[in-house]
């Protein structure tokens, strides 16, 4: 059986963090292919700026371009109205149903899951893999692991990695500070941030 994961996210700019954490994922749940999501207009970020969608997926595009078992998808992003994950994952399910799906997501997700719709199908749909972000500690993930796995009956894979203490948001403030952030973009993502001036303002 096939086995491929969905990595979502705003991707507000795609990042080394970002592959780091897609290249342990393929390796630790042994995917044949990762496709990698970015988010239209996720529920929980509807009052936040986003970049262009069109850019985003461009960035991403760049950054993955060369690894044989990344792919990009443009469903969010050209669907209208909400993106929930249940319907991503419904959408994936019923295109593959021979498919093994498994959901790649940080510990923030995992700890507001409750507030996600369709936690129950979710569940049913996936694998869900949760990913350590900085700020949050082992112990914490943990329990709230345990407190999923019980309530949904379901097991969720906790992905003990050691992230790179860097976050978008980071970058974002880092540019309008002038400070230099090419140590922390694909060479090819960070050529485009310039050219287009990017999260200057």
């Amino acid at each position: 059986m096939v086995k491929k994961g969905i990595f979502g996210g705003t991707f507000d700019p795609i990042h080394n963090g970002h592959l780091y954490i897609a290249h342990e994922a393929v390796e630790r749940l042994n995917l044949d292919f990762l496709i990698f999501m970015p988010s239209g207009n996720p529920p929980h970020k509807t009052g936040r700026k986003k970049t262009d969608a069109s850019i985003r997926y461009e960035l991403v595009n760049m950054a993955i371009k060369e690894e044989k078992r990344f792919i990009l998808s443009n469903f969010e992003i050209r669907n209208k109205g909400l993106s929930y994950t249940y319907k991503t994952l419904e959408y994936f399910n019923t295109i593959e149903p021979d498919t093994e799906w498994y959901f790649v997501t940080g510990a923030d997700c995992l700890i507001e899951l409750e507030s996600w719709k369709s936690v129950d199908r979710i569940l049913n749909l996936c694998k869900l893999a949760v990913f350590s972000r900085p700020g949050y500690n082992k112990e914490e993930i943990l329990i709230h692991k345990e407190i999923a796995q019980k309530k949904y009956n379901k097991e969720i894979i906790f992905l003990d990695i050691n992230p790179l203490n860097i976050s978008s948001t980071d970058i974002k403030k880092m540019i309008r500070e002038g400070k230099d952030v090419s140590l922390f973009l694909p060479k090819n993502v960070y050529n485009i941030v310039l050219e287009l001036g990017l999260y200057k303002e």
